[in-house]
């Protein structure tokens, strides 16, 4: 088992954007690390505490990851943090060593941690 980190932000408390923000950055996870939707444990996401619109685990269940568990929360607010931001942890039933697994952080949330990015955009 390995787990996978992500993060999106969106402009825009809506539905829509928070939906769409979501399945991109869950494809770019899927793809970037080869998983297979069978494969998915779990995934935990978290909102900032400006994002009230919808539950990005809808986004999930609408591109099939039915059958994990899918937990929502609300991010510990930080004086200062980043606003409007989606994150993911992911944990994954299969072999692979941790250093192999590719995080993404898209938009204003490749400053979270540029350390764990490469170069895919």
């Amino acid at each position: 088992m390995y787990s996978v980190r992500g993060a999106i932000t969106v402009e825009n408390d809506t539905k829509e954007e928070i939906l769409n923000a979501t399945e991109e950055l869950l494809k770019h996870i899927l793809d970037f690390n080869k998983i297979e939707i069978k494969d998915i444990i779990s995934v935990i996401f978290s909102c900032t505490k400006d994002l009230k619109s919808v539950y990005p685990a809808e986004a999930a269940r609408k591109m099939g990851i039915l059958h994990a568990s899918l937990l929502c929360l609300q991010e510990m607010f930080v004086e200062g943090s980043m606003e409007k931001c989606i994150r993911i942890l992911m944990f994954v039933n299969e072999n692979k060593v941790q250093s192999e697994v590719q995080h993404v952080f898209l938009k204003e949330a490749k400053k979270l941690r540029p350390d764990l990015m490469k170069e895919f955009f």
